[in-house]
């Protein structure tokens, strides 16, 4: 198993302040790495997006958010919180590609 990069110090301490700064409407799937349910009765369950894309590559985004959506559905009375985890990485490439794509056009 790779071990995990942790991120630097400096992005350690920046993240809260920018994460502050954000209002989260909603986020998109390809970002989901994972999600925690907890539910009243203290279970947790654990869904592994990244392991569900692999195992299934047929699936797709939609499959997935309808997966999601029919599940929290189903046990909306029964789950205290819902921690979404993103994939970081991936988030931080995409706004570093798209801010590249943009500051190329104000040129």
């Amino acid at each position: 198993m790779p071990k995990k990069k942790k991120p630097s110090p400096d992005t350690q301490n920046s993240w809260p302040e920018v994460f502050n700064e954000i209002e989260i409407k909603s986020v998109p799937i390809e970002y989901l790495s994972s999600v925690q349910i907890h539910f009243v009765d203290g279970k947790t369950w654990e869904i592994n997006i990244d392991k569900a894309r692999k195992d299934n590559s047929e699936m797709d985004t939609g499959d997935i958010e309808n997966s999601l959506d029919d599940l929290i559905e189903e046990y909306e009375d029964a789950i205290d919180t819902i921690d979404f985890r993103l994939d970081t990485a991936k988030v931080k490439r995409d706004i570093t590609k798209r801010t590249k794509v943009f500051m190329k056009k104000r040129k």
